[in-house]
């Protein structure tokens, strides 16, 4: 795989994805935490933390391949993208609230991701591994690259407000782009084993997804919350951020095959989410006429 991808154009694709997010943003959107705290409160806890412990769950039960372990941790660790936000639109989900989350998560996980990957790297690799997380590094680089970039994203937004919005159309389809060559290049870098791994990084990806959607769903409901807050909390938990994912495996602990959950679940939760976007049709949910904030 070339290094100049992994090391600098994987972290730069990162950085204007997060300034994308703060495009999007205005100050007053962090209202939704005080208007419905329960349905933010629950969703945020089981993006950093239930979800990352069901992983930890599925990883033990199945027996997982170490590297394949600690990748499907460290993708179930990451926060919402701002893919979800696009499929809680198109849904009919409550928008705000999914771009609270994603904003309130990606922070959080400042913390949180380190904690659960060093916790699945101790737990699942082999004791003559010696692989190691560099916390003080990745603490600063999640710093960077995601509280820097939002703010710069909401200072445009605020400032140069036609600029931002048509910089944030150009920033999503750029991100895209480098996370499907960053994808093929690890297909292409992991040789005979690609087909072998590509498969279980499938159904990985496919039971993280239904996990998350799940999760949203039946704590939604045990919750009483409305059903368009559900929907949005399940897409959240099932839209994962996967170039985080990646630029945590590849640039910080420099493993092909720890960020194989994380390549795949990049392609296959964009299935899910158009699977979950059909479903809201059936459930009655309508997309709202989009709206300046």
């Amino acid at each position: 795989m070339e290094g100049a991808l992994v090391d600098v154009g994987l972290p730069l694709a990162l950085f204007f994805i997060m300034i994308g997010m703060g495009l999007t943003l205005t100050p007053k959107d962090f209202r939704e935490v005080l208007i419905a705290p329960k349905a933010t409160l629950f969703g945020l806890l089981a993006q950093v933390l239930i979800l990352p412990v069901i992983a930890f769950g599925l990883a033990w039960g199945l027996r997982l391949d170490p590297a394949l372990a600690v990748g499907l941790i460290i993708i179930a660790a990451c926060p919402g993208g701002t893919t979800s936000n696009i499929f809680a639109y198109l849904g009919g989900g409550d928008v705000a609230l999914s771009v609270v989350l994603t904003v309130l998560a990606s922070i959080v996980t400042i913390v949180t991701l380190p904690l659960f990957s060093g916790m699945a790297l101790d737990y699942f690799q082999d004791a003559s591994v010696t692989v190691r997380l560099p916390v003080e590094r990745t603490v600063l680089a999640l710093l960077l690259i995601v509280i820097v970039p939002l703010m710069i994203g909401m200072s445009l937004r605020k400032w140069l407000p036609v600029f931002a919005a048509r910089a944030e159309r150009m920033v999503g389809v750029f991100g895209l782009l480098v996370l499907l060559f960053v994808v093929i290049a690890i297909l292409a870098s992991l040789g005979d084993r690609v087909v072998v791994l590509a498969k279980q990084g499938i159904l990985l990806a496919l039971l993280l997804n239904i996990a998350g959607v799940a999760l949203g769903f039946l704590g939604g409901k045990l919750l009483r919350l409305d059903l368009r807050q559900s929907f949005t909390i399940a897409i959240e938990l099932g839209l994962k951020n996967a170039t985080l994912g990646l630029m945590v495996t590849l640039t910080l602990l420099h493993s092909n095959e720890m960020s194989v959950p994380s390549a795949v679940y990049g392609i296959v939760m964009f299935v899910f989410g158009g699977l979950l976007v059909v479903m809201s049709r059936q459930l009655g949910l309508q997309r709202p006429p989009m709206a300046d904030r």
